[in-house]
């Protein structure tokens, strides 16, 4: 068992629907992590199109075993990447999604599941919504789960992922200060947010956000990666970085002796109460179809 983790950020600016480019940036910052030697290597949202990539959304979708993402993690080797791209799945369907890559071969996918339509987001104008929450198992101590921006601001969410036995929360984010509006601090939003998530559950978070202007949004970084105390071991500035940090499981063992948030979750008053809420709301049962695909 690997007791110890070397985590990276890598906070860049992505061009607007240009693949090549940012495949070619990709692959600069995967070789710049491994000569660090770093386990696991964390490109923000949408890192291989750009925020507003999806407004050319036919040129810029791939499947998720299209050969240039399996170039991609050729190149990482033994180092697990997490690229962001827009997917395209069965029956035409255009998912925003992040990847986590290794040895030429794609081991894991989230789609995101809760799309923003509100401020200046519009993704529900492009994306279908994901509808799944997994974790993805790394070594037999540092299990992976990776939600995607705005599904961190759905707290359920956050809290199914350490159920399912999450001991590191990966963050890839595509944060513009104007975003939400010109009252919403985003920055500080995101400093709090990733705090409470790591104190809370007792576990390590990287938080990997994008610099530069795209249209009308200004995207600030201040990548960073937390211990399970929610100190700060890691953080980005304004321009493109790559950060790293070293993870060590005993913190999270320690953490979690102190608070065991996830030992005390009572998942089945949970249950009752979320079906007792959808008995009197009448709210629709997403129920999966034959035929659709599972994350892996």
């Amino acid at each position: 068992m690997s007791r110890f983790l070397t985590i990276g950020a890598a906070q860049i600016a992505s061009a607007t629907s240009d693949l090549e480019a940012n495949f070619a940036k990709h692959h600069d910052y995967v070789a710049r992590a491994a000569a660090l030697g770093v386990d696991l290597l964390v490109f923000p949202e949408l890192s291989l199109v750009g925020h507003y990539g999806a407004e050319a959304l036919l040129d810029v979708v791939m499947t998720r075993d299209d050969p240039r993402l399996l170039e991609l993690s050729r190149a990482a080797g033994d180092m697990e990447i997490i690229v962001g791209f827009v997917e395209e799945a069965r029956g035409a369907q255009f998912y925003n999604a992040a990847a986590v890559l290794r040895n030429g071969r794609l081991r894991y996918i989230h789609r995101k599941i809760n799309l923003p339509s509100y401020g200046r987001l519009i993704e529900t104008k492009y994306y279908a919504h994901g509808r799944f929450v997994d974790t993805h198992m790394m070594t037999e101590d540092w299990v992976l789960g990776l939600l995607i921006c705005a599904d961190l601001y759905n707290p359920a969410l956050a809290h199914l992922a350490f159920l399912h036995g999450a001991t590191l929360l990966a963050a890839p984010i595509s944060s513009g200060r104007e975003a939400v509006g010109d009252e919403f601090d985003n920055p500080l939003s995101w400093a709090t947010t990733i705090q409470f998530y790591a104190m809370m559950y007792g576990a390590p978070v990287v938080m990997t956000n994008r610099v530069g202007r795209e249209g009308d949004l200004n995207f600030w970084g201040g990548s960073r990666i937390v211990d399970p105390f929610g100190r700060v071991l890691a953080q980005a500035g304004l321009k493109e970085e790559l950060i790293t940090a070293r993870l060590d499981y005993a913190d999270t063992r320690r953490a979690r002796a102190l608070l065991p948030t996830v030992r005390d979750s009572n998942l089945a008053l949970v249950q009752r109460e979320t079906n007792r809420l959808i008995d009197r709301l009448g709210v629709p049962d997403m129920v999966r179809r034959d035929g659709d695909e599972d994350d892996l």
